[in-house]
């Protein structure tokens, strides 16, 4: 096996090693998403137009916005704080459980 084959199958391993740690729990999600009960509505269906829904929103997106708003990439004045905090597992949980939601109510 040449360099360059060795170098493409670390790669690989590697990133398929880092997709299965971060597999995300929807029952964790569940008990993790209180809070954003109050914009983002309980079964993730906003109440206001300002808020968007999260129900039925591809996992992959919701997963990067929140890395987004903790890491500071994307800033908004409410969502930035409540992200602050979260781990790469809370997040993979949050995304994995709204994801798993019925976007219509």
């Amino acid at each position: 096996m040449n360099w360059f084959s060795r170098s493409a199958l670390a790669c690989l391993t590697a990133t398929f090693a880092t997709v299965a740690l971060a597999a995300g729990d929807p029952a964790a999600g569940k008990a993790k998403a209180a809070v954003c009960a109050a914009c983002h509505g309980a079964n993730g269906i906003s109440a206001a137009p300002i808020w968007p829904n999260l129900a039925g929103q591809k996992e992959e997106y919701l997963a990067k916005q929140l890395k987004a708003f903790r890491d500071g990439t994307r800033s908004e004045p409410s969502m930035s704080p409540m992200a602050a905090n979260l781990s790469d597992q809370d997040i993979a949980d949050l995304a994995a459980y709204f994801s798993s939601l019925s976007p219509c109510p």
